[in-house]
């Protein structure tokens, strides 16, 4: 007789459900079961976007081609690049389009005379003219703004020490104006202000690579460093001054990337064109050993991606459950306590 009272209600409470599906519009179960579906679905976690920030060091700056190669070889080619001095360089022609091979052909073909325009001049020896106009050639005069990739050069505003990101305009100009190295280039003029070479402010241009959207950035440092000896010309005692006045700035700014890499390239004289092979794979041997770093890096991230994503999915399941649940009528939520009823999508553990 107890067996037989408790089945008789639930017979009853399934026979109304019975009914009530019956007299039911047939689209409202596939409506109901529409969130299960979309619940299953894998959550996607966005990209990791690759910055790379391309520090300066006059010839060293080729090296800034061999790491950018091994980049793209492993399948981390920069989605961003920010550049000071030589790193501007390279910086806007890999972001014009180039891939790291096209560069290293260009490097090699490279004319020193079509960069160098000696002029003599109370702010310097070399105009700067013609580096601006062989970038502006290499980049098919194309602005900043229309260049392939985001980049900005970094420069160093005369008048009061200001920080400048160019990320607009003529890329030929802002590159130069990068790349004005107190005392052998002459400052360029840009609107009411000059500017020189920007390792004074920012040697490695870690935090312009980040403010472009890069999640991680990568820093090439080929600055100078004082190590006890003198300066065997006017040029390298400028370089090593430089180097000193921004070398407490630029530790700062290198801790805030995920990864530097040093080539060893310091024995290689500011204006030792001769050397661009070299140094370009100096460029190679030092990416292709911080490779674990970055992949360690990149992974980490994505998994921090996946688990944030996979969260903000748990949570939209939940709430679409909760929802489902208040909408139900007594009789539905009557025939869910028996476990007849299992229209609602169930959140996912």
């Amino acid at each position: 007789m107890r067996l037989e009272g408790f089945l008789r209600p639930l017979a009853l409470v399934a026979g109304g459900l019975l009914a009530a599906c019956g007299s039911a519009p047939p689209a409202k179960p596939a409506a109901a079961t529409e969130p299960a579906a979309t619940a299953n679905a894998a959550p996607a976690a966005p990209p990791v976007k690759i910055g790379i920030a391309l520090g300066g060091g006059a010839a060293k700056g080729f090296a800034h081609i061999g790491v950018i190669k091994m980049l793209e070889a492993n399948g981390f080619a920069p989605s961003v690049i920010a550049g000071t001095s030589a790193g501007s360089v390279v910086g806007a022609l890999y972001a014009s389009g180039m891939n790291g091979f096209e560069m290293q052909e260009r490097a090699v073909a490279l004319d020193e005379t079509k960069i160098r325009d000696l002029q003599l001049s109370s702010g310097g020896l070399v105009q700067g003219q013609k580096l601006e106009d062989y970038v502006n050639e290499q980049v098919r005069r194309k602005p900043l703004e229309q260049l392939a990739k985001p980049f900005v050069a970094v420069a160093t505003r005369l008048e009061d020490g200001e920080r400048t990101v160019f990320a607009r305009g003529n890329t030929g100009q802002a590159v130069r104006a990068s790349s004005s190295v107190p005392g052998v280039f002459q400052p360029v003029s840009i609107g009411k202000y000059h500017f020189v070479d920007g390792g004074i402010v920012s040697p490695v241009p870690v935090d312009a690579a980040r403010q472009l959207g890069a999640d991680v950035v990568v820093a090439v440092d080929i600055s100078n460093k004082a190590r006890g000896q003198s300066p065997a010309n006017m040029l390298g005692a400028l370089g090593q001054s430089i180097a000193i006045m921004g070398q407490k700035l630029g530790q700062a700014e290198l801790a805030r990337a995920d990864v530097v890499i040093r080539p060893h390239v310091l024995d290689i004289g500011p204006a030792e064109f001769s050397q661009r092979a070299s140094a370009i794979v100096e460029g190679e041997k030092a990416a292709l050993a911080a490779m674990p770093q970055i992949r360690e890096r990149v992974a980490q991230l994505q998994a921090e991606r996946t688990r944030a994503a996979q969260q903000a999915q748990q949570k939209v399941i939940e709430a679409e459950h909760r929802a489902c649940m208040d909408n139900r009528s007594r009789l539905q939520r009557l025939a869910g306590m028996a476990g007849l009823d299992d229209a609602c999508p169930t959140a996912a553990k």
